[in-house]
């Protein structure tokens, strides 16, 4: 059964976890989770007349650049002007996507956010949205620029942070208005995530076209951590799918 996102009450909250985790529990790697995660949110998140509520579900990863396949690297070294970033300079990764037009399912398609590099907390300041999805995680922009084990301790009893943008029209938080806010309908943006065993971060975002609630986007917090739980087990080594032949 779909759910009512704008009724998202806690029997609806507890049926998207469960969902979930179920539909993450045969993924091979990271990045086919939240793929998965990206559709499923995408496909049965829907508003009171049972229509799509989001136009658009993004998830993101941090990750170090000299970890990256070599096709990120060249995305990240040309955001860069060119440079070629320090092997530890962090990266805001487009892990999956799901959405509404054909180039918004394949995070290789996507022509700005395929990996954002991070150099230090005053470049982050520059990318607004970024900046305050990580400020109300409840972190400093220096500890996601040099994301550590110490930043799993630091978010150790803490309740998972949410980004909430209730109108996303005209809202500083949510750039490219006019290509992407306004022709698409865009009316509240929720972000959910924490960080992973690691110490890297993640986050799920999703752009609807419904306006919701504070009380609706708290109930992300648990989803933040059903996420979290799907995704506990993938190492370095499985953080990346093979890329399709």
């Amino acid at each position: 059964m779909p759910l009512d996102l704008q009724n998202f009450d806690l029997q609806q909250m507890l049926r998207c976890g469960l969902a979930v985790r179920r539909a993450t529990s045969e993924a091979h790697t990271m990045e086919d989770a939240l793929a998965r995660v990206c559709r499923f949110l995408y496909e049965e998140l829907r508003d009171r007349t049972g229509n799509r509520a989001c136009a658009l579900v993004r998830a993101y990863k941090t990750h170090p650049y000299g970890e990256l396949e070599p096709a990120l690297q060249r995305f990240a070294s040309a955001a860069m002007g060119g440079t070629a970033p320090a092997p530890s300079m962090k990266c805001l990764t487009l892990m999956a996507s799901a959405g509404d037009r054909p180039e918004w399912n394949d995070r290789r398609r996507s022509a700005g956010h395929q990996a954002i590099p991070l150099p230090r907390p005053d470049i982050v300041e520059k990318a607004p949205m970024i900046a305050q999805l990580i400020r109300q995680f409840g972190l400093d922009l220096a500890q996601v620029v040099t994301a550590s084990h110490d930043v799993v301790r630091d978010m150790e009893g803490r309740t998972y942070g949410v980004f909430f943008v209730e109108d996303a029209s005209g809202s500083p938080y949510i750039p490219a208005q006019k290509d992407f806010v306004l022709p698409h309908g865009i009316r509240s943006v929720i972000g959910c995530g924490g960080a992973l065993r690691g110490g890297d971060l993640f986050a799920v975002i999703l752009f609807t076209r419904v306006l919701l609630t504070q009380d609706v986007a708290d109930r992300f917090r648990t989803i933040a951590l059903d996420i979290k739980s799907s995704l506990f087990f993938y190492d370095e080594s499985t953080v990346f799918s093979a890329p399709a032949a």
